[in-house]
């Protein structure tokens, strides 16, 4: 490392090369590690469900989803599991996928998406309840 010391203007400079004397903060990736909701995105590519590639792009669909993802993303009391619950619109009918920690989380997330939608026999639960791995 070096000191530079401008007499004019009174200011020290610390030169130093970064890459070289910083340790590298790289991710790594275990390949024998797995996301814990693998297997629930496995059974969400079942032909026969709705999928979010399947969100309609009418103007009213699109505006139920974003109502409902809005709201969802407000509540600061829900947990990321809830809030990436996937929301798919289709003709008024919203379906509800994902995991979510607890029964409590799944029927805010149920009221909100009932409550956009205009009633609960619009929504199709699709939702699991997975707590968390360290309790």
């Amino acid at each position: 490392m070096k000191v530079h010391f401008n007499a004019k203007t009174g200011t020290i400079a610390l030169g130093a090369l970064l890459c070289l004397s910083a340790p590298a903060f790289a991710q790594s990736a275990d390949p024998q590690t797995n996301p814990d909701n693998s297997k629930i995105n496995q059974r969400d590519r079942n032909a026969a469900e709705p999928t979010a590639d399947q969100q309609k792009m009418n103007p009213a669909d699109r505006d139920l989803t974003a109502r409902i993802r809005k709201q969802i993303m407000a509540d600061k009391t829900l947990s990321t599991y809830a809030h990436n619950v996937k929301v798919i619109s289709q003709d008024g009918m919203v379906t509800l996928k994902g995991p979510v920690r607890s029964d409590e989380e799944m029927r805010l997330v149920l009221a909100k998406a009932a409550g956009a939608a205009g009633g609960n026999e619009k929504v199709n639960n699709q939702m699991s309840v997975m707590p968390p791995k360290n309790r």
